[in-house]
């Protein structure tokens, strides 16, 4: 057992430990807490590294494909992009099936491999002779699988924390995935000063610039990913009040805690959270994809001040989720995570809400019959080119302002900025809050019972989210205009908190439910 000097040894990064509590030195040995909670920690790398995976080359991919095969057009670039989130679903639920029968071990190792695989085909999809594009098709899919890998570190977390740890520990995961995502572009930025010609080795084709290089990194710090998974991690599982006991995907666990862990699951709680994770993500994905063409519609911003100020805009959001992550963790111990997802989906409601368009001042129109890049005719990916066109393609003055082929923009009010900053923040202080939240719940509603397989189907369901949100907004958003396309959010919104309404009481941890512990 600890002295009460080796306390502030024992507390784990960012606030894990319960302070004051000294029930762990009964229940768990100092080496057992140590391990476990080293473990905890590489699993926030890489959550952190999986995300870095996906958003390090988001900003270059629309010049990357066009360099690399001239026939690719905006149709072929949306699916560049969805393929991510499309092999994360279909691996998510593969992963988490494997993590409950085998040691976790196995499933992050291969998924981490395939990342690295994915990422050196990246950096090599310029050699073929043809059909380039189906090759960074065929990448950027198996990037995505190997964050099918998402689901087992959610799972291992939510199985080695006790419901004590459960809600900080599933923040901090949430924190580094957003880490990841802020500064994965940051990174790709700084490659940018290597240029597009870069370096050559010819001995093994390998072109080192400005596109190639930060998956060449991701390959890198995928291998040294998996050093630390198999040098470091371990096996842990703790039960709800943080008793150490075995895993029961290892044949050598007892009987007795086997059967102790196969409760009856409330499987009405599990779909109805599935829904509202998946409402949660649906609703920022297309909160994401509506900025570019907004702000160029409403505010007549060109293609560099949407890039720039819409690039702005999105890492303060980030910055903000952060804050929100960390701030929820204290706000938990006093109210619940019911009653933080409640008011994180009013406040979200709140904000688009305000994006409804009031008033009697309309917006600039452009009357110029030209094609509009921010505008989403058809398709996803002609909705993100503005996001990747270099500045340099745009020398001479374009026209801006709402086109009007859009004939909404011929009667829809404008959508004033202090609106539009204000919907923002409210979005950018629910969107964290309810995410981890989700999490929170689901790993609790579970119960002790291996988490790998309904872990995969959540992340699955967001993956699924991810796709569909902007497809809906943009089809919405084009042949409607905004306040459609906000109304129809505020309604999903409110049948999201009705439908929370409906199973609150059945939102709580599976210990609880069976009486075994009071929450």
């Amino acid at each position: 057992m600890a002295s009460p000097g080796e306390d502030s040894e024992r507390e784990p990064l960012l606030g894990d430990y319960p302070s004051g509590s000294r029930e762990w030195d009964i229940i768990e040995t100092e080496e057992h807490y140590k391990s476990r909670w080293r473990s905890i920690r590489i699993l926030y790398l890489t959550m952190f590294l999986s995300s870095v995976g996906f958003s390090i080359v988001i900003m270059s991919i629309w010049p990357y494909l066009q360099k690399i095969d001239q026939t690719a057009d905006a149709s072929f670039l949306g699916w560049v992009i969805a393929s991510f989130s499309i092999g994360q679903m279909v691996a998510s639920p593969i992963f988490g099936l494997w993590s409950n029968h085998r040691p976790r071990k196995e499933p992050l190792v291969i998924s981490i491999f395939i990342s690295v695989a994915a990422n050196c085909l990246y950096a090599y999809v310029h050699v073929p002779a043809s059909h380039n594009k189906y090759y960074m098709l065929a990448a950027r899919g198996l990037v995505g699988f190997g964050a099918g890998n998402v689901a087992v570190v959610r799972s291992y977390i939510a199985g080695a924390t006790s419901l004590q740890e459960r809600t900080s520990s599933m923040a901090n995961t949430s924190t580094c995935q957003a880490l990841g995502f802020i500064l994965g572009p940051v990174f790709q930025t700084c490659f940018a000063l290597i240029g597009e010609k870069g370096v050559t080795w010819d001995m093994i084709k390998l072109q080192i610039d400005m596109y190639t290089a930060p998956a060449l990194l991701n390959a890198f710090v995928g291998v040294l990913n998996i050093i630390l998974i198999i040098t470091v991690l371990r096996e842990h599982r703790v039960d709800d009040s943080g008793r150490q006991c075995k895993n029961i995907n290892f044949e050598e666990a007892r009987i007795d805690e086997v059967q102790d862990s196969q409760g009856n699951i409330d499987q009405v709680a599990v779909v109805a959270t599935n829904v509202l994770f998946f409402v949660v993500l649906f609703i920022f994905a297309l909160f994401e994809t509506i900025l570019a063409p907004l702000t160029m519609d409403m505010y007549a911003w060109t293609q560099e001040q949407a890039v720039l100020y819409n690039g702005i805009i999105l890492a303060a959001l980030g910055v903000e989720a952060v804050v929100i992550f960390m701030g929820v963790k204290l706000l938990s111990k006093k109210i619940g995570e019911r009653a933080i997802l409640l008011g994180g989906l009013i406040v979200v409601w709140v904000g688009f809400f305000i994006l409804l368009p009031w008033g009697s001042q309309f917006p600039k129109i452009q009357w110029e019959d030209l094609h509009n890049n921010s505008i989403p005719d058809t398709t996803f990916g002609e909705i993100m080119i503005g996001f990747w066109k270099s500045a340099r393609e745009y020398h001479n003055e374009r026209p801006v302002g709402c086109p009007v082929e859009q004939a909404w923009c011929l009667y829809t009010p404008v959508i004033h900025l202090a609106q539009f900053f204000t919907s923002a923040v409210l979005v950018g202080i629910g969107y964290p809050a309810c995410n981890v939240m989700s999490y929170t719940l689901y790993s609790k509603i579970l119960g002790p019972k291996p988490q790998g397989v309904y872990m995969g189907w959540l992340t699955a369901s967001g993956s699924g989210a991810r796709i569909l949100g902007p497809v809906f907004i943009s089809h919405v958003y084009t042949y409607l205009g905004p306040r459609w396309a906000f109304s129809l959010v505020c309604v999903i919104i409110l049948l999201t908190i009705t439908l929370l309404g409906a199973v609150y009481k059945r939102l709580i941890a599976f210990s609880v439910r069976c009486g075994r512990i009071q929450e």
